[in-house]
């Protein structure tokens, strides 16, 4: 028998490679000389990085940038080597969690240290990048991506480095000479254009503490009529440019970026279809399954996919909310969190949990095994 273990991360609590492993570990004792494939997933969020690296067989490595705030950090990202991929985060290097301890300052706030995380890996010959982009801590339209991969702007003939304070002065936008080619894939699950009412000041810039949304819409408008003019591109109205504060505009104007789904993405890169195809059963969850968890996420996704191909399919977490859509979802939803116990107390004991969960619904399982 072989089982797939395709789970997300029960946040605050278990990585999503953890949380396979103590699954696995309880269901060998119900399925003795079953087959297990372990393949963490994600819906394109936190975590999801270290969940496609480790399904992808790749490991972990980091690079010195910068945050938002032009403050030095050490990010990290996987590496495949064999299919020269890098996966990331934007998070790692300009995400909000890294400023919290400082007032925001959105009018300063650059991808430049995510454009230097992008930058480490094509000098590390990236032939591939994946890169979520959730989480963001800016709102400039990816220039500071733009400066990172050498991207030349001008003032009167003459080269500068713009900030988002500057950028109406630039007059002029040209390529870098010899910028690296390779697939950049970008997941994002938001449809909002760069500009406008849907635009990514107006809708996401209150999280970043925009408050003059004139001021910002300008100088994107400007840099997005710069890359039209220079560049021949121009995605400022394409589902999802105003991503993460316009980053998802930034990655498809400066290095080709193809936007998908978060979890289409994973699903993809990990070749999430054979290896469920390949199963007999498939075990999946997350920290919390509830009405949110059908609105892309990654459980809900493995689940259709098993629907679709004919397999049974366990929905595991931490606490499930019983409603119909969700049953309707899943062969069998089992909830490792004890209903007395605080909830502070099942997160340290979370590896403990998932294990004894399983024992405990041995019957149930078995009866699901062909």
């Amino acid at each position: 028998m072989r089982i797939l273990i395709a789970n997300d991360k029960f946040k605050g609590a278990l990585a999503a490679e953890n949380v396979g492993f103590h699954l696995k570990k309880g269901l060998e004792k119900a399925f003795p000389g079953a087959s297990f494939d372990l393949c963490p997933i994600a819906d394109g969020g936190e975590g999801t990085a270290r969940a496609m690296t480790t399904a992808l067989g790749g490991v972990w490595t980091s690079c010195a940038t910068i945050d938002a705030q032009g403050r030095p950090v050490e990010a990290g990202f996987g590496w495949v080597a064999a299919s020269a991929t890098a996966v990331m985060e934007m998070s790692a290097a300009s995400g909000l969690a890294l400023v919290e301890d400082i007032d925001l300052n959105p009018m300063q706030a650059s991808t430049l240290g995510t454009g230097n995380l992008l930058l480490s890996a094509l000098r590390n010959g990236a032939r591939r990048i994946l890169i979520g982009i959730g989480g963001r801590a800016t709102n400039d339209g990816g220039l500071g991506v733009a400066v990172a991969l050498g991207y030349q702007f001008k003032r009167d003939g003459r080269a500068f480095t713009p900030t988002l304070a500057t950028l109406l002065e630039a007059d002029e936008l040209r390529r870098p000479p010899a910028l690296p080619g390779c697939e950049l894939i970008v997941a994002c699950d938001v449809d909002n254009p760069l500009l406008g009412p849907r635009g990514a000041t107006r809708v996401y810039g209150p999280q970043k503490g925009v408050r003059d949304f004139a001021w910002f819409e300008k100088r994107l408008e400007h840099l997005a009529d710069l890359a039209r003019r220079d560049l021949g591109a121009d995605h400022r109205a394409v589902p999802g440019a105003g991503a993460a504060g316009g980053l998802g505009f930034g990655l498809m104007t400066f290095l080709g970026g193809r936007l998908v789904g978060g979890f289409d993405m994973v699903a993809a890169q990990v070749g999430l279809e054979a290896r469920v195809a390949a199963a007999d059963l498939v075990i999946t969850g997350e920290g919390r399954l509830d009405g949110q968890s059908l609105q892309g996420k990654g459980p809900v996704g493995v689940a259709r996919l098993a629907r679709r191909l004919g397999k049974k399919i366990v929905g595991v977490a931490g606490a499930v909310e019983d409603t119909a859509a969700l049953r309707a979802q899943f062969d069998l939803l089992i909830p490792v969190k004890p209903a007395d116990m605080p909830l502070a107390e099942a997160m340290r004991r979370t590896g403990e949990l998932l294990e004894a969960a399983m024992t405990a619904r041995t019957p149930a399982l078995r009866a699901l095994s062909p």
